[in-house]
């Protein structure tokens, strides 16, 4: 950095180098980037380039969606502004969050994708009936402060059209979700399927391992609306050749380690135990999830699914207390997240669960929670994954993973962290 440090006035290889790498983990529509600090920052550049193209102002969010701390953020995230005096601004329109365990339409629907996208397509036209025009509907690809939410697989290409129609686009934030943490793609929009691609994408926190940078892509077509304006885009530190070193280090360690095969294989047998433990303890609700983003919804009745906050606060808290971070998250925050660092190991894994096994088995004595032995439904990939049986675990031997945590997230995103709620348990 003190060779040198040159803003985006001026051309450098590696600004070049980084734009091409990054995009060939996209489709080729994705073809255009804007490098900016922070996912915050680039959520609000996406609303702009979405409005400039549009010439509308209205955006779509989902309900419990958060995408940032500014402004223009703080005003389309309900995570944050149901909690302001101000409420909703009128430009904003809030759709139900596609989960399928606690919202409308639930795991038993016959095509829960299509409900929940017809509820945008709904306050669409309410809208229009108001003389209001869509800018843009723009959602994390799996929501992670509305609870570890995994859209289902269509919802994407069906809003996609509903807002299309509307001369409206889609912008899909991966500031949380992105760089291989799904495993099995690069990017957790492509969980959707082939044939649908978002017309902007933003993304950030994991792109620098720890560093301050962020980048939008977009198309062409956008990219050129946006340069019409005649007002120059410039960003002092985005796309410095010092950060421009940092992305292409980041993408080739995720190369190089298959990082994403370890999201997949890692993921999957933590996937395992915790579908073992749902059999084992009454208070795991539903388990979620696909590669390292995993989600546990704690209840205290699994018929009711009745939010089991307190709970949920007592087992981080006991989890801290043996050197593991762990938060919760949802709108009734009774949901453990797991977001790991990317090299999170089977070891690992099974010293979190191992730790939380017992954990919930004091919890369950202390308050004389009844586990019940019927069988339960197993269904795939982020789906409410109740379970058929109990899986047999590979008997590893686990060492003491304390300082080994440590040193990973030295070097890798930081371990999961977060808000905790309010809530106390009567012991």
């Amino acid at each position: 950095m003190e060779l040198l440090n040159t803003n985006s006035r001026f051309l450098h290889d590696n600004l070049v180098q980084y734009a091409k790498k990054l995009t060939e983990t996209l489709p080729p529509q994705l073809s255009v980037c804007y490098f900016v600090n922070s996912g915050s920052e680039a959520n609000d550049l996406a609303l702009r380039l979405a409005r400039q193209y549009t010439g509308h102002d209205d955006i779509i969010t989902l309900n419990h969606a958060y995408h940032g701390h500014v402004t223009s953020l703080i005003d389309i995230s309900p995570y944050k502004f149901h909690k302001l005096h101000a409420g909703q601004k009128e430009f904003v329109h809030v759709a139900p969050s596609p989960d399928i365990y606690r919202g409308k339409y639930k795991e038993d629907h016959p095509d829960p994708a299509s409900a929940y996208a017809d509820e945008v397509k709904v306050l669409i036209q309410e809208a229009k009936k108001k003389g209001r025009k869509m800018a843009a509907f723009i959602a994390e690809s799996m929501q992670s402060c509305g609870g570890q939410i995994i859209p289902p697989p269509g919802y994407f290409q069906k809003v996609a059209q509903y807002v299309h129609n509307v001369g409206a686009v889609f912008i899909a934030d991966e500031v949380q979700v992105g760089f291989g943490r799904v495993g099995k793609h690069f990017w957790a929009f492509q969980l959707q399927g082939e044939d649908f691609v978002p017309d902007i994408m933003t993304m950030g926190k994991p792109i620098g391992n720890g560093h301050p940078m962020s980048c939008v892509v977009t198309t062409k077509e956008i990219a050129e609306a946006f340069e019409a304006t005649g007002i120059e885009y410039f960003n002092t530190f985005g796309g410095n050749p010092v950060s421009c070193a940092i992305g292409l280090a980041v993408l080739n360690i995720i190369e190089e380690e298959d990082l994403c095969g370890n999201a997949t294989r890692v993921g999957n047998y933590l996937m395992d135990l915790l579908r073992e433990q749902q059999t084992k303890h009454e208070l795991i609700g539903d388990v979620r999830g696909v590669g390292l983003f995993v989600g546990i919804d704690l209840v205290k009745d699994r018929r009711k699914r009745t939010p089991a906050k307190a709970e949920a606060q007592h087992v981080i808290n006991s989890l801290k207390e043996h050197h593991i971070l762990l938060s919760t998250d949802g709108p009734y925050q009774n949901v453990l997240k797991f977001k790991p660092p990317m090299c999170f190991s089977m070891e690992d894994a099974k010293l979190v669960v191992e730790e939380m096994d017992q954990i919930l088995s004091d919890l369950e004595r202390k308050t004389s929670a009844i586990v019940p032995q019927e069988e339960s439904k197993s269904m795939e990939n982020g789906d409410s994954l109740a379970l058929a049986g109990k899986k047999k675990i590979p008997p590893d031997h686990v060492t003491e993973v304390g300082k080994k945590l440590h040193k990973k997230v030295g070097r890798t995103e930081t371990i999961l962290n977060g808000e905790s709620p309010d809530g106390q348990l009567p012991f």
